[in-house]
C-alpha cells in the first residue's frame, strides 16, 4: 500500500469516528496525510485549519475538541515537531480531553540511521496518551485509528477520555500522482455543537435525610448537577467560575474569603462537604478538603483523569441518591447564614474596589464575568482567581466557561481560545494576564485565508507576573532580604507595546485604565478578534488584597454576630 493510500484510509477512519476539525502544520514527511485531509475539506466532510507552529496548533485542536465536545487531531511532520505537542498533551491528559496526534515519522528501514528529522517519536508522551500506536509504512491504519478514537472518547468503561498517538510511517512516494487531483469542492454542512450555558433540576431529596451543615464545593468541570444538588438539598454553593454551575439562588460570591466563619470553635461550622469536580484554585478550599474532622465524598459517575485512584481522602460516590444521603438537607438557618454573609461580603468587597482609582484585577474579573456572553475562557494565574472571588453569581448563567485546569499552565491560553471560538461558532471572551498573553503571542497569527474566530482578549497589563506577589514571594520582596531579586526572576518585568503586537497580527486593540472604560470596551459590538488592553498597577495588589480581607472579616462577623 502505497503512502496516500494509508493516509487516505487513516482520514476516512478519523472522519467516521467523529473527527470535525483537523488543525495542520505544514511538513513534508506528514504530506500524504495533508493531501488526503484536503481531499476531505474539499467533499465536505471535514474542516482543516493550518498553524505554522506546531504548540499553537495543538493548543488550537485542544480549544475545538473543548467547545465541540468531540475528538479533534492535530497533524505534525517528524522530528521536533511532534516534541511541540507536549504541553497539549499534556493539558489534555489531565482534563480528559480528546485530542488526537497525528505524528508523521519516517519508515522503519530509515530509524536509527542518522536519517534527517528522525528521532523515536513512539511512545514519546508517555503515560500522558490513553492509546499510542506505531503505524509501519505500507499497512493499514484502519484498526489503529478505530482503536485510537475509542480510547481518545472514553468508550473503554475504566479509562478517563483523553489525548492518543499515531505515529503514521511513510514511505516515498509522499504525494499522488500526477494525474490524480481535489474532488469538486462541496459546501460542508456544519452542525454546531450547542455549547450555550446549562441548567438543570433535581427531584425533592427523600424526607428522611438526616439534617446537616453540608457544603457544596463545584471545582472545574462540575458542571451545572453541583447546582441542582445543592439546590434540592438546600445547601451553600461555593462554586468556581469554570465549574459551570456558579450561579442559582444558593451560590455563594466569595466563599473563600467565608469558609473561616464558619470553622472549629464558630457558631455553625461545617459538619460534611461534598465535591464535584476538581477544586485547583484556593487554599481555604484545599485546607477544608484536608481537614480530618470534617468527612467528604466526591461525585464521580464516570472515570476521571486528575488524579490517582487511592491518592484523595474524599468517598467516591457514583450515585446522586448515595451522595444526598452523605450530605443529607441543610437546615434553613445554615442556608440563611451563608447567603447573609456572601451578600455582606459582596457589598464590602464592591466598597473596596469603588474606592479604586485604576482598573485592578479583582474588578477587571467582576466586570468581565459580568458582561461575558457565549463563550468564556478564563487564563490561569491571577485572572481565574480574581473572577472566583470578585465575579458575582447571577440567578442564570450567561457564559459557557472553560479553563486549561488540567495542569493550569499558561502556555497556548490563546490557541485555545481560538479553537473554542472556532468550535462554538459564536462570540467567544478569554481574560489573561499580559505574561500568559506574551507567552503565545504566536497563537494571534492565522494565514492567509484562515477563518477568523468572533474573539475578544481581554489583557490585564500589570507588566508582570502578579499571582507571585500574592504568595509567599510577596512577603520575601516586602522584607527586602534579597533585593530585586523576586521582582526579577518572579516578577518577570517587561515593556512590551502590545498595541504594537496587535497592529502586526492585524488584529484590533484599544488601551483603558479604568473600570468604566473597561465597562465601555466589553459593551462595544466586535467582529474578528480584538484586544482589550487594561493597564494597571501590580504593586499595590498585596496590600488591596488585604483591605479586601479585612473589610470582608469585618462585615461578616457583624452580620453572623447580629
Amino acid at each position: 500500500m502505497d503512502s496516500v493510500a494509508a493516509a487516505r484510509i487513516a482520514s476516512d477512519a478519523l472522519i467516521g469516528g467523529g473527527v470535525q476539525y483537523v488543525v495542520v502544520s505544514p511538513g513534508s514527511r506528514s504530506a500524504p496525510m495533508a493531501y488526503a485531509l484536503a481531499e476531505a475539506e474539499a467533499a465536505g466532510r471535514v474542516e482543516l485549519m493550518v498553524r505554522i507552529d506546531e504548540r499553537t496548533a495543538g493548543f488550537t485542536a485542544l480549544g475545538l475538541a473543548l467547545s465541540t465536545g468531540s475528538p479533534a487531531a492535530v497533524l505534525t511532520t517528524s522530528g521536533t515537531a511532534v516534541g511541540n505537542l507536549m504541553p497539549s498533551v499534556m493539558e489534555a491528559n489531565h482534563a480528559a480531553v480528546p485530542l488526537v496526534v497525528l505524528s508523521a515519522d519516517r519508515p522503519e528501514e530509515l530509524r536509527g540511521t542518522g536519517a534527517n528529522q528522525t528521532t523515536i517519536q513512539l511512545d514519546l508522551f508517555g503515560e500522558h496518551v490513553r492509546f499510542a500506536a506505531d503505524i509501519p509504512a505500507g499497512s493499514s491504519p484502519l484498526r489503529a485509528v478505530e482503536t485510537a478514537l475509542s480510547a481518545a472518547t472514553g468508550a473503554f468503561s475504566d479509562l478517563a477520555p483523553g489525548p492518543v498517538q499515531l505515529n503514521l510511517a511513510f514511505r516515498d512516494p509522499l504525494i499522488p500522482a500526477p494525474e490524480e487531483q481535489l474532488p469538486p469542492a462541496s459546501r460542508r454542512q456544519r452542525f454546531r455543537i450547542g455549547t450555550e450555558p446549562l441548567t438543570m433540576s433535581l427531584a425533592p431529596p427523600a424526607e428522611d435525610l438526616p439534617v446537616r451543615r453540608t457544603v457544596v464545593l463545584a471545582g472545574h468541570d462540575a458542571g451545572p448537577v453541583a447546582e441542582a444538588f445543592a439546590r434540592a438539598n438546600g445547601l451553600p454553593l461555593l462554586a468556581e467560575p469554570s465549574s459551570n454551575a456558579r450561579f442559582g439562588p444558593n451560590a455563594v460570591g466569595p466563599y473563600r474569603l467565608l469558609i473561616e466563619h464558619f470553622g472549629p470553635g464558630s457558631a455553625m461550622p461545617i459538619e460534611r462537604v461534598v465535591l464535584f469536580g476538581r477544586p485547583t484554585l484556593s487554599r481555604p478550599v484545599a485546607s477544608l478538603l484536608a481537614r480530618a474532622d470534617v468527612p467528604s465524598a466526591l461525585y464521580q459517575p464516570v472515570p476521571v483523569a486528575w488524579y490517582e485512584p487511592g491518592r484523595r481522602t474524599e468517598l467516591p460516590l457514583e450515585s446522586l441518591a448515595d451522595l444526598a444521603d452523605f450530605a443529607g438537607c441543610g437546615p434553613s438557618a445554615w442556608l440563611d447564614a451563608w447567603l447573609l454573609a456572601a451578600s455582606a461580603a459582596q457589598h464590602a468587597l464592591d466598597g473596596v474596589l469603588a474606592a479604586e482609582t485604576a482598573a485592578t484585577g479583582p474588578a477587571v474579573g467582576a466586570l468581565v464575568w459580568k458582561h461575558a456572553r457565549g463563550q468564556l475562557l478564563l487564563g490561569s494565574s491571577n485572572g481565574i482567581r480574581d473572577v472566583d472571588l470578585a465575579g458575582q453569581p447571577a440567578a442564570e448563567p450567561s457564559a459557557t466557561v472553560f479553563a486549561n485546569r488540567g495542569l493550569a499552565g499558561i502556555d497556548g491560553t490563546i490557541a485555545t481560545a481560538t479553537g473554542i471560538a472556532v468550535g462554538g461558532r459564536q462570540e467567544t471572551t478569554v481574560l489573561l494576564g499580559d505574561v500568559t498573553f506574551l507567552h503565545d503571542t504566536g497563537g494571534l497569527l492565522l494565514g492567509a485565508g484562515e477563518e477568523q474566530p468572533q474573539l475578544r482578549i481581554v489583557v490585564l497589563n500589570d507588566s508582570g507576573g502578579a499571582i507571585f506577589g500574592l504568595l509567599e514571594h510577596g512577603a520575601v520582596a516586602e522584607a527586602g532580604g534579597y533585593g530585586g531579586t523576586v521582582e526579577r526572576l518572579f516578577g518577570t518585568p517587561h515593556s512590551v507595546d502590545i498595541a504594537a503586537l496587535a497592529a502586526a497580527y492585524g488584529v484590533g486593540h484599544c488601551a483603558v485604565s479604568t473600570t468604566a472604560g473597561l465597562a465601555e470596551a466589553l459593551a462595544a459590538p466586535f467582529a474578528g478578534r480584538t484586544i482589550i488592553e487594561v493597564r494597571t498597577d501590580r504593586h499595590d495588589l498585596r496590600a488591596l488584597h488585604g483591605r479586601i480581607k479585612a473589610a470582608v472579616a469585618a462585615a461578616v462577623d457583624g452580620v453572623l454576630a447580629g
